[in-house]
C-alpha cells in the first residue's frame, strides 16, 4: 500500500491533488456557496461565501423578480464565480430554489446568468429541495432516534420530511429513509411581506402560525405517528433555528461552532420566542445574532417554527448550521465513489 502523502503547506506551490466539489444554493433570501474536498469522514470545506441577496422580495405579493433584486444577486453569483476559480473546482451544481420556481421570468433570469457569467443554474423541484436538505444535515440525527421530523425553513418555502427507523451505518443514505415529506409554500419572506415584518403584535404572530398549519395539515396527517417512537426529536436547518440557538447562548457575535449541533429543550426554545416577540424592531436588529437585515423577517421565521412544534410536539429541537449545500456535495461525492473501499 502507498503511503498517503502529507498536504501541501499553505506556501507549498504544488497544486492540491484533492478534487474540489463547489455547492450554491440560491434562495429566496440568501446566496451560499460551499467548496469542499473529500475527506477521511465526510468532506473538509475549503472556502465559502454567503450574502443576502433578497432575490424574491415582492414575491409574496407579485409574480416577478424585481430588477433591483436581480442586480444584487448577479453581484453575489460574481463572487461566486471567481472564488470556483480560485479553488479549481472541477465539479459543481449550482441550484435555485422557490424564488426561481415561482417567478413567470424565473427561467430569462436563469438565461441570463448563463450568459453573463456563464453559470449554469438548475431550478430544482420542492422534491429534490428536500431530499437535498435531508442528505446535508441528517448526520446530526440523534442515533439512538427511531423517528425525526427535519425541516428547512427558507425565504420562499419551507422543506419537511419525516425520516422513520434508525440509520444502519454512519454513510447510508438518509433519503432512504424517508417516509413522508412535503414542501410548503410559505418561508420567512413571503409570510414577512403578507403579515408585516417590522411591527408584529402577539395578534399577528399567531395569525401566522395559523396560516402555516394550516398548510402543514396535511403532512402532520400523513406523519402523525412519527412523534410515538422511541426517541423522537425534531432536526432543523435554517437561520431562523440557528438565531434561536445564537440568541439562547447569549453570543455577542454569531460563532457556527456554538450553534451548529447544539440542543435546546422546549421551554428554551419558547423563551427565546417570548423574548423576541416582545422586542420591538430596534431591538431586534441590534441583537447581534440577527441585524438590521433580517431584523423583519425573523418573527415570521418562528410563526414557521412554532406551526412546526405544535404540530410535532418535542421535548428537543437540534439545530443544524448546514443543509442545502453540505447535501449537494455529499450527494456529488457519493456519486464519484469518493468514499468506497476505505479509501478516504
Amino acid at each position: 500500500m502507498v503511503a498517503e502523502r502529507p498536504a501541501p503547506t499553505r506556501t507549498d506551490p504544488r497544486r492540491r491533488s484533492s478534487k474540489s466539489y463547489a455547492a450554491l444554493d440560491l434562495g429566496t433570501n440568501n446566496c451560499r456557496l460551499l467548496i469542499a474536498e473529500p475527506a477521511h469522514f465526510g468532506f473538509r470545506v475549503v472556502d465559502a461565501f454567503s450574502r443576502l441577496v433578497r432575490l424574491g422580495e415582492g414575491l409574496g405579493l407579485g409574480n416577478r423578480l424585481s430588477d433591483d433584486a436581480i442586480a444584487r444577486t448577479i453581484d453575489a453569483l460574481r463572487v461566486c464565480r471567481e472564488k470556483m476559480a480560485a479553488k479549481d473546482v472541477t465539479r459543481a451544481r449550482l441550484v435555485a430554489t422557490e424564488a426561481c420556481r415561482l417567478a413567470e421570468n424565473g427561467p430569462s433570469f436563469i438565461g441570463r446568468v448563463r450568459d453573463e457569467l456563464d453559470l449554469e443554474l438548475e431550478i430544482v423541484d420542492r422534491k429534490t429541495e428536500a431530499y437535498l436538505a435531508v442528505t446535508g444535515c441528517a448526520s446530526l440525527v440523534d442515533p439512538k432516534a427511531h423517528s425525526v421530523i427535519i425541516f428547512d425553513i427558507g425565504g420562499g418555502s419551507t422543506e419537511i420530511a419525516w425520516l422513520d427507523g434508525q440509520a444502519p451505518h454512519a454513510f447510508a443514505d438518509p433519503c432512504k429513509r424517508i417516509r413522508a415529506w412535503d414542501s410548503l409554500p410559505v418561508g420567512v419572506v413571503t409570510l414577512a411581506e403578507r403579515w408585516g415584518g417590522i411591527d408584529v403584535t402577539p395578534e399577528t404572530f399567531e395569525g401566522m402560525v395559523e396560516e402555516v398549519s394550516d398548510l402543514l395539515l396535511d403532512f402532520a396527517l400523513v406523519a402523525a405517528q412519527a412523534g410515538r417512537a422511541r426517541n423522537f426529536h425534531l432536526l432543523g436547518t435554517s437561520g431562523t433555528v440557528t438565531t434561536v440557538g445564537g440568541i439562547h447562548l447569549g453570543l455577542a457575535r454569531y460563532d457556527r461552532r456554538r450553534v451548529d449541533g447544539m440542543w435546546m429543550r422546549n421551554g428554551e426554545i419558547s423563551t427565546v420566542m417570548q423574548r423576541l416577540l416582545h422586542s420591538d424592531f430596534t431591538q431586534r436588529a441590534e441583537n447581534p445574532c440577527i441585524g438590521k437585515e433580517r431584523a423583519d423577517l425573523v418573527l415570521a421565521g418562528c410563526a414557521i417554527l412554532e406551526a412546526i412544534r405544535r404540530a410535532f410536539p418535542s421535548e428537543r429541537l437540534r439545530i443544524a448550521d448546514r443543509g442545502l449545500r453540505e447535501g449537494i456535495l455529499m450527494k456529488m461525492m457519493r456519486e464519484d465513489f469518493v468514499w468506497r473501499g476505505g479509501q478516504r
